[in-house]
């Protein structure tokens, strides 16, 4: 149920926007302005026969002044204000915050939804993340462009679209692809079952932190992925107009009221416009009545038509926001048609939240996300729901299987999850004193076989508070031998458990992560909140290594004769090195090889290299051979070769960077060049000299 704001405020403001002072509002009334001055304060409240007159004199009728659900009067106009130029001549050449991240739509992806992730409303129900792609042309454009007011922003983008600073630049991009291609990406994203932009205007709140302040995270709890206030920054860099449409129904009512809270913020760097300097941001809104901030545009509370025109329309009532990138691009340049683009948010969405859109029989998931695209209108890509079993099966059914209860100590049959503790010692913080002691977290690591479509595998995927991944590690250690593995690591509020320690690990994680989360390290918060806190990374690190090395040493059972078990024996995995294989570490090694024989009868190998660090680059030969059992071993001509980590495929060598400690790439052998079927002898990798590695 809405909150019915109190009459007095609803009073004042009204007067305000009339432009009626209390003395001749009571003159009006035939009162002394003390009188009016006590409604206004909320001292007193008028008589019910003052009702009538009240409601006549404010344009209005008594249903308002009862429900005060809106405003009395006639509407203000709605308009763009630009912020004028500091007095003491200091510049501003864009938003820094935008510059945290890259401006692509992976990383907005991330973001939002991790920000729509942390306002979840009724934790019974996912929260709902939907992204809409909107291309327009046309008179769709022109009329989009009308209800924008555009005439009022154009000669502040000439100013601001200066070559001098890189923000310039892209503005004039985005200038230049306007005008002559006649044609606007814009970029919706609405989450539903969410707090909204709540709170006052200027004041503490939702609202604030997201419209008029920067660097202000204002999370609602300690489960919340982000911490730095920089995600929503990604935004605005990913428009190249600078410019972000907001339409927000709110949880908790302002002003009375629920739906349809609107308004606009442009991030332009500092301009002169017919001789006037700006500082840089612009907002759209109504013009503020309030007389410390008289004329400042601030949010309103828009009618239909006026949201649809500015297509930030929502479905229904439940409560959240739709932001719309105006001039919408993906910096990383992969993505250029509709499709493209679709595809892309499809896998980003994926690839960070499969585990927060992974639910349990008893366990709801936290989060459903879907992508659609339109131009002027008409549907190019139907909205397409992610499911998380598509790009990661086997993570998936980990997780699941944690849910359900259904993980067992190691793994001895196909099909299985292995779940294992790993221990998190988290130190004291220093403000604690140094009589505090500290926690000992129980994290959980899942382990199962990989799936046959998985594109990345063997790897650690940690997370934690509401499962969005922050990092992927390699484990070390593992040595040869090792079958595809897929791990995941729950560790604070990700576990499910909610006790002191896991409370202090949650924190205490947090603080290890950088403005992008996308890690666990040493930053400056970290440090300074708690000693000895490197160490106890590393020791958090290598626990997980040794609780996966405990897992991973047993075997799966293959499921039958012509199954993974043939392939293991073909490869031979385990064997050992052959002789003459020099193992000194001045030359590089074939770590790990995994392989399978594809529909056309050639292998597909993935190989791994240990590389020692020298001062330029490493040029590999490798050489794909047979291995038979009698006689040499032919060597096999390569289909193709492609880079995966920390290299490069050059002329048919792999390329390795300098300072890498390792390197993979991925090979498949041309299947014109094997002297016999695949399946009837083994392979290895020589790599450049006899050092070889069995696969």
């Amino acid at each position: 149920m809405e909150d019915i704001e109190d009459f007095g405020v609803w009073l004042g403001r009204q007067l305000r926007r009339n432009g009626v002072s209390q003395a001749d509002f009571a003159q009006r009334l035939g009162l002394t302005r003390a009188a009016v001055s006590a409604w206004v304060t909320g001292r007193a409240r008028p008589r019910s026969e003052m009702m009538a007159r009240i409601a006549e004199i404010l344009g209005t009728d008594i249903a308002t002044l009862v429900t005060r659900d809106s405003d009395a009067g006639a509407v203000r106009p709605v308009g763009w204000y630009h912020r004028i130029a500091h007095h003491d001549g200091g510049r501003e050449y864009g938003n820094a915050a935008a510059f945290a991240f890259d401006a692509n739509l992976a990383v907005l992806a991330r973001e939002v939804t991790q920000n729509s992730l942390d306002e979840r409303l009724d934790p019974r129900r996912p929260v709902r993340v939907r992204f809409t792609l909107h291309e327009l042309t046309g008179e769709h454009l022109h009329s989009f462009l009308s209800a924008l007011k555009w005439d009022e922003l154009e000669p502040h983008y000439t100013a601001a679209a200066q070559p001098r600073q890189k923000v310039g630049r892209v503005l004039a991009e985005g200038l230049r692809a306007l005008r002559e291609d006649s044609s606007l990406l814009l970029l919706r994203v609405d989450d539903y079952n969410a707090s909204g932009l709540t709170g006052p205007e200027y004041g503490d709140g939702r609202y604030a932190a997201v419209v008029r302040r920067q660097l202000d995270s204002h999370k609602s709890d300690d489960r919340a992925g982000g911490s730095y206030g920089l995600g929503k920054a990604t935004l605005w860099a990913a428009s190249r107009l600078g410019l972000v449409l907001i339409n927000s129904t709110l949880s908790e009512a302002h002003e009375g009221r629920t739906t349809r809270r609107v308004v606009g913020r442009l991030d332009l760097p500092w301009r002169e416009v017919d001789a006037v300097a700006y500082a840089g941001p612009a907002w759209l809104g109504e013009p503020d009545t309030e007389k410390e901030h008289e004329g400042v545009s601030r949010s309103w509370w828009a009618d239909e038509r006026t949201v649809a025109d500015l297509r930030l329309d929502r479905d229904g009532d439940d409560p959240g926001t739709s932001f719309l990138v105006v001039g919408a691009h993906d910096a990383a340049g992969g993505s250029d048609t509709l499709e493209d683009l679709h595809a892309s948010l499809v896998r980003a969405l994926a690839d960070n939240f499969w585990a927060a859109m992974t639910s349990g029989r008893t366990t709801p998931a936290r989060l459903e996300a879907s992508v659609r695209a339109l131009r002027d209108g008409a549907s190019v890509v139907p909205e397409q729901r992610v499911d998380p079993l598509d790009r990661h099966p086997a993570l998936t059914l980990a997780l699941r299987a944690y849910l359900d209860g259904e993980t067992v100590p190691e793994l001895t049959a196909p099909g299985q999850v292995a779940a294992a503790e790993v221990t998190l010692l988290v130190p004291p913080p220093r403000a604690a004193g140094r009589r505090a002691e500290g926690h000992r977290h129980r994290a959980v690591l899942l382990v199962a076989p990989a799936a046959d479509t998985d594109e990345e595998h063997s790897r650690i995927i940690c997370m934690r508070g509401t499962r969005m991944t922050v990092t992927s590690r390699r484990p070390r250690g593992l040595g040869m031998g090792i079958d595809p593995f897929q791990a995941v690591l729950l560790a604070g509020f990700a576990t499910g458990d909610d006790d002191t320690a896991t409370q202090a690990a949650e924190a205490f994680l947090r603080a290890a992560e950088p403005p992008e989360h996308d890690r666990w390290g040493a930053t400056e918060e970290l440090t300074a909140a708690y000693a000895n806190a490197p160490r106890r990374l590393t020791d958090f690190n290598a626990a997980m290594d040794a609780a996966l090395r405990g897992v991973i040493g047993r075997r799966v059972a293959a499921q039958d004769s012509t199954g993974p078990e043939v392939l293991r024996k073909l490869l031979r995995l385990d064997a050992p090195a052959p002789a003459g294989a020099r193992r000194g570490q001045g030359h590089p090694l074939v770590d790990r090889i995994v392989g399978k024989v594809d529909e056309e009868g050639a292998w597909t190998l993935e190989v791994t290299l240990t590389v020692p660090r020298r001062d330029h680059h490493w040029h590999l030969l490798p050489v794909a051979k047979f291995d038979v059992r009698s006689g040499g071993r032919p060597s096999l001509e390569w289909a193709e070769l492609s880079a995966r980590e920390n290299c490069a495929i050059v002329d048919g060598r792999v390329v390795v960077d300098p300072e890498a400690r390792s390197a993979r790439f991925s090979g498949v052998t041309a299947v014109g060049s094997h002297p016999v079927a695949a399946a009837m002898a083994g392979v290895i990798v020589d790599i450049r000299q006899p050092r070889e590695g069995t696969a």
